[in-house]
């Protein structure tokens, strides 16, 4: 049933659903140049103590130059491209993204780690290598590979090859890893033999439910970024990295019959369910053109759904099959993950293309309430090469000691950093890698940051070179101030 404007209107004007009260109850605010309170590193020296508690003090430099944590905090690298192997002998594949852990046998930790490659093979040093049985598309350069980490040992191997651009995904309630291609490229374009831009599902446990990869078709083909299973409803989210114009965020409808579970996802029909684009409008039922919009922490919107007329995007992009005035637009529509009863989405940064500027926007969507409420709002960066500002929320989870994680793609310094549910933020790593020159540093974006199914391992990549790291330490619940 649609949620007209009328309808949340009038819910706004009986319930309070106002922007102070959402505001006010879980807002999470976040960086120095945000529009709330934020805790950050200042001058080397405060503790977490001086922060009221929050977070976990200030990030000590790290002598191998790769890792800065807070003190009590360690890192072990899990995987390295170009200096770790696969089982089967090739190095470990390059450009880490999207990732997510699983219980696994004996007490080991599987993850399903994206590379995010683009383009031909002749492109890349380390390409997914084409493992029998594994290929979709032999000419793509991407794909994901299964990590299995134990306490004394790690091992790799491929989980799917011959895709391209696999940027985020997500995991389901089942047990496996939807790898989403954030590509639009069609057979013939970029070097393709076959056409990109779908979703696929990786079971991390099952080396043969891999075998001969299909495309999730009734999905959608455009740039997808990540996925969300709302368990209950049977929906799936997604998220489109897209511009010009600005993506999308999708809700995907299962057929009236349909139970989820391993690898059903693979036997729909290219048509099956519904595939539609989101659309809000305010308290006073005006119709919201782009998230950017939001200029305030709370607000909160209504949301409808539009049907996507050609979900194969055969002739017309999907976002582009749209008039202005029927769907919602935001430009870097990102990460996702369910927690909380509803889907946190990452809108990374606006530009001139958006509305309104801004360096990024975190939102919640109630799928029972039908409202999307923005979490974090980050104003735009005045120097991002200065430490302690943050910019460009990307990957994203829930943190089983509240609140969030977030891994930053922006400008200049990244880090990973925190924020709790009453609006303090925290830094929690930053990347001391640099890829550039002693002149001009450069320090590529954070990625697949998620929890050990234990809650006791965080894990995070660096995408460039392509490094997976395993980060633990003296965790605790962060309070609510």
């Amino acid at each position: 049933m649609s949620l007209t404007r009328r309808d949340f209107a009038r819910q706004s004007a009986l319930t309070g659903a106002g922007v102070a009260l959402a505001g006010s109850v879980g807002a999470l605010a976040t960086a120095p140049n945000a529009l709330a309170s934020t805790d950050t590193e200042s001058a080397g020296e405060e503790s977490a103590e001086a922060h009221g508690g929050v977070g976990y003090g200030p990030l000590i430099p790290d002598p191998n130059g790769i890792l800065a944590l807070p003190a009590g905090f360690s890192y072990r690298i899990i995987t390295y491209s170009g200096r770790t192997k696969l089982e089967s002998g090739e190095f470990t594949p390059s450009n880490h993204d999207g990732t997510s852990t699983f219980d696994g046998p004996r007490g080991a930790t599987l993850l399903v780690n994206n590379h995010e490659l683009k383009g031909p093979r002749a492109n890349w040093k380390y390409p997914v290598p084409l493992t029998e049985g594994l290929v979709y598309d032999p000419a793509a350069s991407g794909g994901c590979t299964v990590v299995e980490v134990r306490r004394d040992h790690v091992a790799e191997w491929v989980g799917i090859a011959g895709t391209s651009t696999n940027c985020a995904g997500g995991k389901t309630p089942w047990g496996t890893w939807l790898t989403c291609e954030e590509t639009e490229d069609k057979a013939g374009q970029n070097g393709m033999t076959k056409d990109h831009g779908y979703v696929f599902e990786v079971d991390p446990e099952d080396r043969r439910a891999n075998r001969d990869p299909k495309p999730i078709k009734a999905l959608g083909r455009y740039a997808h970024e990540a996925v969300v299973v709302d368990a209950r409803r049977g929906h799936l989210y997604l998220t489109e990295d897209a511009s010009g114009p600005n993506g999308l965020l999708y809700r995907w409808t299962p057929p009236e019959g349909f139970r989820h579970g391993r690898g059903k996802l693979r036997t729909l029909a290219d048509d099956a369910g519904r595939l539609q684009a989101f659309k809000c409008f305010d308290s006073g039922g005006r119709f919201v053109d782009d998230l950017s919009r939001a200029t305030k922490i709370g607000t909160v919107y209504g949301v409808d759904w539009v049907d996507v007329p050609d979900r194969d995007a055969k002739t017309v992009p999907t976002r582009k099959q749209f008039t202005d005035g029927h769907i919602t637009r935001a430009r870097k529509l990102e990460g996702m993950w369910w927690g909380d009863g509803g889907a946190y989405i990452v809108s990374s940064y606006a530009r001139e293309e958006s509305p309104v500027q801004h360096d990024g926007q975190v939102w919640f969507y109630d799928p029972k309430r039908r409202t999307l409420t923005l979490k974090v709002l980050l104003g735009v960066n005045p120097d991002p090469s200065r430490d302690g500002n943050f910019d460009g929320p990307d990957n994203i989870t829930v943190s089983p000691y509240g609140g969030l994680v977030i891994a930053e793609d922006g400008e200049g310094v990244q880090h990973l950093f925190g924020a709790t549910d009453s609006g303090r933020t925290y830094p929690i790593a930053r990347n001391e890698l640099n890829i550039g020159t002693e002149e001009e540093p450069e320090y590529s974006e954070f990625t697949g940051v998620t929890f050990s199914p234990d809650g006791k391992t965080l894990f995070a990549n660096i995408q460039e070179p392509g490094i997976m790291l395993a980060i633990t330490g003296p965790w605790k619940r962060q309070k609510r101030h």
